[in-house]
């Protein structure tokens, strides 16, 4: 039996090389949510040949500063970090993307982050059936109750 070298990404499930290709060959800007343990991160990013370069990037702890109280993972962290990334993403001129998962599943919280980044102004070819309905969003289900619209209203007034 011969041995066939495997890509290092592609064996520890990284990369999904065929996704990837697709979605360069687009030459869109394109969108990655990543949502750890403690916090959620929303990055816009332009493909090259290169490598990608960020266009804007926000983090969850960015909540925290506007006087965010509970999980910076949950439902409506992750649609207020996509709002936050969406507007410095307008202001840096992208007007369009889309979202690149790669080996990652499309949840709740990625969809909330991808409606985060639609209702800042970037278009993103999604389906508004997919998004979670608003009570969620504005965190009607969770024991600590936040402010979605004071912190929302917070990001429109500093970030332009």
């Amino acid at each position: 039996m011969a041995y066939s070298n495997i890509l290092r990404r592609l064996r520890n499930e990284k990369t999904n090389y065929k996704k990837r290709g697709t979605m360069l060959m687009g030459k869109r800007d394109f969108i990655t949510v990543n949502i750890t343990n403690e916090n959620t991160q929303v990055q816009v990013l332009k493909p090259g040949m290169t490598g990608d370069k960020v266009i804007a990037s926000a983090h969850s702890r960015y909540l925290l500063e506007k006087g965010w109280k509970g999980s910076r993972k949950s439902v409506p962290a992750a649609y207020l970090t996509g709002y936050l990334a969406g507007k410095k993403a307008i202001g840096k001129g992208a007007k369009d993307a889309i979202l690149y998962t790669g080996t990652r599943k499309y949840t709740q919280r990625v969809a909330a982050a991808l409606k985060g980044v639609v209702d800042a102004g970037v278009k993103v070819p999604a389906d508004l059936e997919t998004f979670p309905p608003d009570d969620r969003i504005n965190g009607d289900h969770l024991t600590v109750k936040n402010d979605i619209s004071k912190i929302k209203s917070a990001i429109d007034n500093e970030v332009k």
